[in-house]
């Protein structure tokens, strides 16, 4: 296929602020994280409701850096909570718009991702697409039994960071993502650990059933979860941010900087030790747990996320689990280059998109 050069716009909206970066083929040529304040965001009754101040927010960057969206070749958009969605890219359409804006299955900020990408791209005459979801689903059936007939287990994650890192990995070490057995687990506000084999995310351990987090509580006991539920002294609501937002490190030790806990821990705070080594413990039971989802036959584990900087906490993950397989560091994540290259891809004809048509 002839060597074009694709100009990618992507578009990674987080609850306090949208992320965007313009990509010309694999060179990056802007990036802007613009911030948004808890006044200005508390002014919208939903996340839908945002989408006209995060777009002329991010047109105005545009203008600043005296960028024309003519030049654009396509423009992608984190993916949303959407119904189960195969990995990949995904065109962006109006049954796709529609379900994200009025129906969306959790209010989260990267619905908004493909909304403002189709809106920016619709006039251009160009595609716009989304690339890893975070709906999506490669769950092998035997994960999806809980235990309770009541209730499917089903795969929410940091999919888009988890599978760009271990593409990126498997490729630095000279062999194919499609042909290797991986553990990966993202660690940042939230936890994801998965099992990818042989190229697909077949199991997690998602951040309400894992490690707790920062801001989450993860897996709880369930009898004394029900118990304080119907103990008459919390709301739904209240109970809801314990799970998420107010559980894991701000429950125990009021904050959910990791910064800020290590800077305890150098300082002898022996509660703020035990609290973070018991995050460590956690992540690092997940991964043991999804080494059993291929008989132990792991290639290679990888820690990822904005918590992967941490020294102390890799070091304690990597001395629990080291056994079962190597461990790579690969810290932060790069949701943005992993659009775009996403995108590029399907440009070029290495990857075909999907056409959503989920209800």
């Amino acid at each position: 296929m002839e060597d074009l050069n694709y100009k990618i716009l992507a578009i990674n909206p987080g609850s306090t602020s949208t992320k965007i970066a313009i990509y010309e083929n694999d060179k990056e040529l802007y990036k802007k994280t613009i911030e948004h304040s808890n006044e200005e965001i508390e002014k919208y009754k939903n996340i839908a409701e945002q989408y006209e101040m995060r777009k002329e927010a991010l047109m105005d960057f545009l203008k600043e850096v005296n960028f024309d969206v003519k030049e654009l070749s396509s423009v992608v958009g984190r993916g949303g909570l959407l119904p189960p969605v195969q990995s990949g890219a995904y065109i962006v359409n109006e049954a796709m718009v529609e379900r994200l804006a009025k129906r969306p299955i959790i209010e989260h900020a990267a619905n908004l991702g493909a909304i403002i990408a189709y809106e920016i791209a619709k006039p251009l005459g160009i595609q716009a697409f989304i690339y890893d979801s975070v709906a999506v689903d490669e769950l092998d059936a035997i994960a999806r039994i809980s235990g309770m007939a009541d209730i499917e287990r089903d795969s929410f994650s940091h999919a888009l960071n988890m599978r760009a890192v271990g593409i990126k990995v498997a490729k630095e070490l000279g062999k194919s993502y499609k042909d290797m057995n991986m553990i990966i687990a993202h660690l940042g506000g939230g936890m994801s650990v998965s099992m990818h084999k042989k190229g697909k995310m077949v199991d997690i351990v998602s951040d309400d059933e894992g490690p707790f987090s920062p801001e989450r509580a993860g897996r709880v006991p369930c009898k004394r979860l029900i118990e304080l539920c119907y103990s008459g002294k919390f709301d739904k609501n209240t109970m809801k941010k314990k799970l998420r937002g107010k559980g894991g490190l701000i429950s125990y030790l009021g904050t959910n900087s990791a910064l800020e806990v290590e800077e305890r821990i150098k300082n002898g705070d022996e509660d703020a030790k035990l609290v973070y080594e018991a995050m460590a413990y956690q992540i690092a039971k997940g991964i043991g747990e999804l080494a059993t989802v291929v008989e132990g036959q792991v290639d290679q584990i990888i820690i990822t996320g904005g918590i992967a900087h941490s020294k102390m906490m890799t070091n304690w993950i990597e001395k629990r689990v080291a056994f079962i397989a190597p461990v790579e560091i690969v810290a932060g994540e790069n949701e943005l280059q992993a659009l775009a290259f996403g995108a590029t891809r399907v440009l070029k004809g290495e990857e075909k998109a999907h056409v959503y048509d989920l209800d």
